[in-house]
């Protein structure tokens, strides 16, 4: 093996890094000057460019999330600009697109969404993307977040299909087809046990969801029937453990949930809500 790799790899061994093949084999292709994934046993120093390398490195070593360092995380089909002001998009998010896909199966048609705390924009880009005659109203507190979020919509070229709003959840009286949001929902305990890599490069703002992890989906749920019709659907993300909470709650303000998906680790991740016109 390669002197490079076994010197960084012992490093990586040291440092308690779960899988240290992984971790290297990443920062080198992000600093390859190849077009093709770099592989180890045939690895030339000549491959990568030294001047990224080496500070990508050690920050990486410091236990900086490779997303913060390289300033973008793929989700669903694309890399998304990401920084220190928003959420790295998580696989499991990918199930609300693919949720929505499922019960609007015409990508023609002209759909009215909205995505409560949009964070990066990953949500309602893809959705831009996806469905290219909609119109989108992405919402969040944080304007550092906003910014982020715009740029993305700069990058895939939808600026004309999403309109951006600073707000707490949403200030609106319009009604949408479709809602999605993926709101903080870790409670104080879990927030507190984190890993150093998240608690130091992740907003606190954009993971706790109050003690008991819960209270963006009262605010959400309380407020939802004035932008809902009677055909509307909302897709939320919740905590593998909060499906049955989390349905009351939005059972107290008159929507019911018609549709429990689950993750890639068998977890019920995302609900789907339809409101309940009496």
């Amino acid at each position: 093996m390669n002197n490079f790799i076994k010197t960084h790899l012992k490093v990586l061994y040291e440092k308690n890094f779960t899988d240290p093949v992984i971790e290297l084999r990443a920062l080198l292709n992000k600093t390859s000057f190849l077009k093709k994934e770099i592989i180890l046993a045939n690895f030339n120093i000549n491959q990568i460019n030294l001047n990224l390398f080496q500070p990508a490195f050690e920050r990486r070593i410091k236990m900086e999330p490779l997303a913060k360092i390289f300033k973008e995380k793929e989700f669903w089909k694309y890399n998304f600009i990401v920084n220190e002001n928003v959420l790295d998009p998580r696989p499991e998010s990918e199930l609300i697109i693919e949720a929505v896909e499922k019960c609007f199966q015409n990508k023609k048609e002209n759909l009215k969404i909205i995505d409560i705390g949009t964070g990066s924009g990953c949500l309602a880009v893809s959705l831009a993307l996806e469905y290219k005659n909609s119109m989108i109203t992405a919402t969040d507190i944080s304007k550092s977040a906003l910014d982020v979020a715009k740029k993305n919509s700069k990058k895939f070229n939808v600026c004309e299909q999403i309109k951006f709003k600073c707000c707490n959840w949403f200030e609106t009286k319009e009604n949408f087809d479709v809602i999605v949001t993926n709101p903080p929902y870790l409670t104080n305990n879990e927030y507190n046990n984190l890993s150093k890599e998240i608690k130091l490069h992740e907003p606190k703002i954009a993971l706790r969801g109050g003690k008991d992890g819960l209270s963006c989906f009262r605010e959400i749920a309380y407020k939802i029937q004035k932008i809902t019709h009677f055909k509307s659907l909302c897709f939320v993300e919740i905590g593998y453990y909060q499906r049955d909470k989390c349905i009351k709650i939005f059972e107290e303000f008159d929507m019911y949930c018609i549709d429990i998906i689950v993750d890639y680790q068998n977890y019920e991740r995302t609900l789907i809500f339809k409101r309940n016109i009496k």
